[in-house]
C-alpha cells in the first residue's frame, strides 16, 4: 500500500460522507432542533453503523446482494418505508416558542439515539453502497486483504465523523434563525420534504 491508496480513499470517504443523503439531512435537522451536543450520539451512531457495514462487506456479506438481487430490492423497500416515516416525524416535529431555551422544548421531541442511528444504516441503501464500493474498490487481494480492510475502517472513521459534523454545525447555524414557531414549522416541513426526496436516490440506485 502506498500514499496514493490513502489519498484516493480519503477523497472517496469525504465525497461519500459529505454528499447529501438521509444521514446528512437528518443531522442538519437535528442540529437545528437540538443543537450540536445533543446531536453527537446521532453522529456516533452513524459511525458505529458504518463500521459494522464495512466489516460485513469485508466478510463477504455484501456479496449476497449480487448473488440474490431480490434481497437488495427488499432493502430498498424497507429503507424507503422507514425514510417516509422519518420524513413525517421531522415534518410534524413539535415546535417551541423559544428555540434556544431547551427547557421549553417538548418532551416528545428527542434527538435520535446512537443505537437508532446505527441500526438505520442497515436499511440505508446509500450506506450499503458506500460499504460495498469501499471494499470492492480499495481492498488488496491476497495477504494484504485484512490489512487493507483495517485501514479502510480506520480512514473512513477518521474522515466520516468530522465530515458529517459539518452538517450538524450547519443546522446549529440555522438554529439561530429559528426564533419563532412559524419559522420552525417551515423548517421542519422543508427538512421532512428533503428527507423524503432522498427516496429518489434509492429508487434510482
Amino acid at each position: 500500500m502506498d500514499l496514493s491508496f490513502f489519498i484516493a480513499f480519503v477523497i472517496f470517504s469525504f465525497v461519500m460522507s459529505g454528499t447529501p443523503g438521509p444521514n446528512n439531512i437528518m443531522l442538519l435537522a437535528s442540529g437545528a432542533q437540538f443543537g450540536f451536543r445533543r446531536t453527537l450520539p446521532h453522529m456516533l451512531g452513524i459511525g458505529i453503523g458504518m463500521a459494522v457495514l464495512i466489516s460485513s462487506a469485508l466478510l463477504g456479506l455484501g456479496a449476497l446482494f449480487s448473488l440474490y438481487p431480490p434481497l437488495y430490492l427488499v432493502l430498498k423497500w424497507v429503507g424507503g418505508a422507514y425514510l417516509v416515516w422519518l420524513a413525517w416525524k421531522i415534518a410534524s416535529a413539535p415546535v417551541s416558542q423559544k428555540m434556544n431555551n431547551a427547557s421549553e422544548e417538548s418532551e416528545e421531541s428527542k434527538p435520535m439515539a446512537w443505537w437508532q442511528a446505527a441500526l438505520f444504516q442497515f436499511v440505508n441503501p446509500k450506506a450499503w453502497m458506500m460499504a460495498i464500493s469501499a471494499v470492492s474498490t480499495f481492498t488488496i487481494e491476497g495477504d494484504l486483504y485484512l490489512q487493507s480492510g483495517l485501514w479502510i475502517l480506520l480512514v473512513f472513521a477518521c474522515v466520516n465523523f468530522p465530515t458529517i459534523s459539518l452538517w450538524a454545525w450547519l443546522g446549529v447555524s440555522i438554529r439561530r434563525w429559528l426564533t419563532d414557531a412559524k419559522r420552525q414549522r417551515v423548517f421542519n416541513l422543508i427538512m421532512g420534504t428533503a428527507t423524503a426526496l432522498t427516496l429518489m436516490m434509492i429508487v434510482r440506485g
